[in-house]
């Protein structure tokens, strides 16, 4: 299923946080209503290579290891079933960038309101942030659904 199939296409963005999961439940039942399919997409970056000329290496990274951490999610918060009807993509490379060129040509681009990394005061996590700003499909931004009594926060 590459871009460029006519199959209808749902991306979301899954990095891991109680809002990429919220996302992923989104777009599942989307794509459900469409008929489409669901496409979830994990981006690593070595941090601070943006702007460095040299290759990268980071010796603490292992694609093998990241990619079961994205399978345990799906698993996870899907159950087995579910996410055997979803396609995953580990990328290297910015999460927006990586975002916004899997999501050319879908139906919709789903990502959580706050992923892991940012500020915990922000409203908008700056991926989604920046992937509402330059998608070229329709965005759904999710916010989590939080039992305050277990996690002893307020839903963000």
């Amino acid at each position: 299923m590459e871009k460029q199939d006519s199959a209808l296409r749902v991306v979301v963005g899954v990095d891991g946080s109680p809002s990429s999961h919220a996302a992923l439940r989104w777009a599942v039942r989307h794509a459900e209503l469409i008929g489409g399919d669901v496409v979830a997409v994990a981006a690593w970056e070595l941090p601070g290579a943006h702007g460095w000329s040299a290759p990268a290496v980071d010796p603490g990274f292992d694609k093998s290891i990241a990619e079961q951490g994205l399978v345990n999610q799906l698993n996870e918060v899907l159950g087995e079933s579910g996410a055997a009807k979803v396609r995953q993509r580990l990328m290297h490379g910015n999460p927006v960038e990586v975002l916004l060129s899997e999501a050319e040509g879908a139906e919709a681009l789903v990502v959580g309101s706050r992923g892991l990394g940012g500020f915990r005061r922000a409203l908008l996590g700056s991926v989604s942030q920046q992937c509402a700003l330059y998608a070229t499909c329709p965005v759904v931004i999710v916010r989590p659904t939080v039992d305050v009594r277990d996690s002893g926060t307020q839903a963000e």
